[in-house]
């Protein structure tokens, strides 16, 4: 039961960075901080863990939000996205060994969705899924007032639909993750101006998308066409009357409005697309909420 001392440590595990948060349960965040990981060095992020909560003796509880597929029931993380040295790693077994506080851990999409639910646009909602652009593509499902996880916790992965029929490459090449994250757009524009990759941002390319730059135009409006298309079949394979979509690219005051200009072109126009409400703390506030509801303190 919570207390008017119960403060959390709150984790958004990344690739490339390590989000951390004192936080309420009344969702107010207190106290945050981000810490660059190298080459996705999943101890380093167990460092990060321990020193954060070092540094902070007034946290009582643990919530972590984290990629891959995700057991919330044991911590077992059988395949762990990005951090592939977290594959078949309890990390809430780690916890209890190394720091002995309450925790929990959910998928990082499945946290973005329940921040949504818990303090964002879709608190009075039942069918609306959650979309995350960034170095992949992530997602989150909630169908007929409840989350839906899989039997093998590998429901929204959605970057691993097909953009277009698979070739004579391996299936994989023509994902969504392979073709419509900004990484690949990254990717493909370094490869069309011989610049190197590390200095591409995805401000230049849109830049060069809004001044009329013909490879940018290619390369963004390929871009937006495939993100359509995979919002096409998740509308057909869930009927959501909303869809959230997170990442750095919806910073773009015009990403939504060019989105569903193009998804007006598909014939889909009832669907309502929105940006993702807490930005770059939805995973901290997911994270707590689901430990919330875990333990029946708050209902999803």
């Amino acid at each position: 039961m919570t207390t008017s001392k119960t403060q959390f440590a709150a984790f958004d595990i990344g690739g490339t960075a390590l989000k951390m948060g004192v936080v309420l349960p009344t969702g107010e965040i207190t106290a945050i901080e981000s810490k660059n990981i190298t080459a996705f060095n999943g101890q380093e992020i167990l460092d990060g863990i321990k020193g954060w909560i070092a540094t902070h003796p007034e946290v009582t509880r643990i919530a972590i939000s984290a990629p891959g597929y995700v057991n919330p029931e044991t911590g077992l993380i059988t395949m762990g996205g990005a951090i592939r040295d977290f594959d078949d790693f309890n990390i809430l077994e780690w916890i209890e060994k190394e720091i002995h506080l309450p925790a929990s851990i959910e998928n990082d999409a499945n946290c973005a969705l329940l921040a949504e639910k818990w303090l964002g646009a879709a608190q009075e909602l039942d069918d609306f899924l959650c979309l995350t652009i960034g170095t992949g593509i992530g997602g989150g499902i909630f169908s007929s007032g409840k989350l839906i996880r899989g039997g093998r916790f590998r429901a929204g992965e959605f970057g691993y639909m097909f953009s277009s029929r698979p070739g004579s490459f391996s299936p994989g090449s023509y994902t969504l993750n392979q073709t419509a994250t900004m990484h690949i757009l990254r990717k493909q524009y370094a490869e069309q101006t011989g610049k190197a990759y590390a200095a591409v941002t995805g401000e230049e390319i849109f830049a060069g998308y809004d001044n009329h730059d013909p490879v940018c135009i290619r390369l963004v409006e390929n871009f937006y066409n495939d993100i359509c298309a995979g919002l096409y079949n998740l509308i057909y394979l869930f009927d959501p009357t909303h869809i959230f979509i997170g990442g750095g690219i919806t910073s773009r005051p015009t990403f939504i409005q060019e989105l569903q200009e193009k998804m007006d072109w598909f014939g889909l126009r009832d669907t309502i697309l929105l940006s993702a409400t807490h930005k770059n703390q939805a995973g901290l506030l997911g994270a707590v909420y689901h430990h919330l509801s875990r333990h029946k303190e708050v209902n999803v």
